[in-house]
């Protein structure tokens, strides 16, 4: 289906940042799935040139037609939005050993490249998304053009050099990544170009971009076409991929200046130290207690794993496989329970494994291949976002932290999550085993003394027990688990 918008082709260098806030789209409630089309599923063996699936680097012949044949897997899942990597012309030729396949070294960015398929089935693909209530998302790449594209040499003045990059300012904004022809967005010419892009493929129906690298891209200009999104009612987020504490100001200051979303990477990095990492709790309260610098920590995207990190699954090599599919599926759930848009790489429902780049983007693995264990982690990850879609606290409601005390709080997580007609407790236990927490409602805010919790269970089905007795409130939790009771 495709949208009718009117093409921008300059967007004065004047607007004010504070007008991509007049009315950005809001994505709370959904559930997003990103897929890697090459490694996704091959529907069309006719496109595969060049195809060798047991190269890491190399194409595996995955595309379009197979994406749109496994559509209904992706609702069965239970999400609502398909993020598609880039789809883009990629280089004709292997750049460090490494094929295009990946996406994100455009040579043409309005044309589909022909492993992918062809425009018609992405307009295919779109329209049959829309059909079972999917969203799209498309990723965006605004920083660069890729390795040995003929607009390097067609139009230098697109480009910042690499002699004299440094001069301009910020080494990070005006200075190559990774050695890719770096955009002057600065240029008026390149700024119509990519403004003309993003109206191309939102002409295709896309529904939302996910911007690639935006801490390469000066903020001024990702405000601009943050605005411009929002008036062609396109949902956004970008990705900053800084993991520390300290980078939430960085991450925040682009949903400040007009894009809807941004990854939360400091949450990711903090939940895989703690649930695979054997690490306390600690920085996870960090993160969210961090949340008041964002313009709204509600629109972030939350994650485990995606093509860019080592998979969830395989983040503490020397567990034994039946302890990480039993913590895969306790992530999940963790996830779930938290503010934010929760974001699942594809395999991360049966807890597919994979190391750095680019072992964390094998080829996708389906039912008729799964073992046992993947079909257990892949139900309950179905059941727990079935859980998430019907409960209006966890989809959207406010998240207030509650006090633990100190003695508890390298394995306790207490919050609840408060929507107009529901509240939800959480509690998660990091533990190796079952433990009963026991806390003085003294301790807690006085509202909490009227939530009524007796005889509430586990919405995911887990063996955990609430009670109030003598002025304590007591919560009976098992190994390593993420829980929410609702209270009536």
């Amino acid at each position: 289906m495709k949208k009718n918008i009117t093409v921008l082709l300059l967007c004065s260098s004047t607007l004010a940042l504070s007008s991509a806030l007049s009315a950005p789209l809001s994505w709370q409630g959904e559930v997003i799935y990103q897929v890697m089309p090459d490694r996704f599923f091959d529907g069309n063996s006719a496109n595969n040139a060049g195809v060798n699936k047991a190269g890491a680097r190399d194409w595996h012949g995955g595309d379009l037609k197979g994406l749109t044949q496994k559509l209904e897997y992706i609702k069965n899942l239970g999400a609502t939005v398909v993020w598609l990597t880039p789809i883009y012309v990629q280089p004709t030729s292997k750049q460090f050993n490494t094929a295009g396949y990946h996406g994100y070294w455009p040579w043409k960015f309005q044309n589909v490249d022909p492993h992918y398929g062809t425009l018609e089935e992405f307009n295919t693909f779109v329209d049959k998304a829309h059909t079972l209530g999917l969203k799209v998302m498309l990723d965006q790449v605004v920083n660069h053009f890729g390795y040995g594209a003929p607009t390097v040499s067609s139009k230098p003045d697109w480009f910042h050099k690499d002699g004299s990059c440094s001069r301009l300012g910020n080494n990070e904004i005006f200075c190559p990544l990774s050695g890719l022809p770096d955009l002057a967005q600065e240029n008026p010419q390149v700024k119509a170009f990519l403004f003309e892009n993003n109206a191309f493929w939102t002409a295709q129906g896309v529904d939302g971009f996910r911007y690639d690298a935006v801490k390469h891209v000066p903020l001024e200009f990702m405000g601009e076409l943050a605005a411009q999104n929002v008036k062609d009612e396109v949902f956004t987020l970008g990705e900053v991929f800084e993991t520390s504490l300290s980078s939430t100001a960085k991450i925040a200051s682009f949903q400040k200046a007009g894009l809807t979303s941004m990854f939360d990477f400091p949450l990711q990095s903090a939940l895989n130290n703690a649930i695979m990492g054997e690490r306390s709790f600690d920085a996870v309260r960090i993160v969210l207690e961090k949340d008041e610098e964002y313009a709204n920590p509600a629109e972030l995207a939350i994650f485990l794993d995606n093509h860019d990190v080592p998979r969830f699954a395989s983040r503490s090599p020397l567990l034994g496989e039946e302890e990480v599919n039993a913590r895969a599926i306790y992530g999940v759930r963790a996830l779930l329970t938290l503010r934010g848009i929760p974001t699942l790489w594809q395999g991360t429902e049966i807890a597919q494994r994979g190391g750095v780049d680019p072992d964390n983007r094998r080829s996708m693995r389906f039912e008729d291949v799964w073992t046992p264990a993947e079909k257990t982690v892949f139900e309950a990850t179905q059941k727990a976002l079935s859980v998430y879609k019907a409960s209006s606290a966890l989809k959207g409601g406010v998240q207030q932290m509650l006090p633990v005390p100190e003695f508890q709080t390298d394995d306790l997580m207490l919050f609840t999550r408060t929507s107009s007609e529901q509240t939800v407790l959480v509690a998660w236990n990091n533990a190796a085993t079952r433990k009963t927490y026991s806390l003085k409602l003294s301790k807690l805010p006085k509202e909490f003394a009227t939530l009524k919790l007796e005889g509430a269970k586990d919405l995911f089905g887990q063996d955990a027990k609430v009670s109030v007795q003598g002025g304590y409130f007591h919560v009976t939790l098992p190994a390593r688990a993420a829980t929410a009771f609702e209270a009536q």
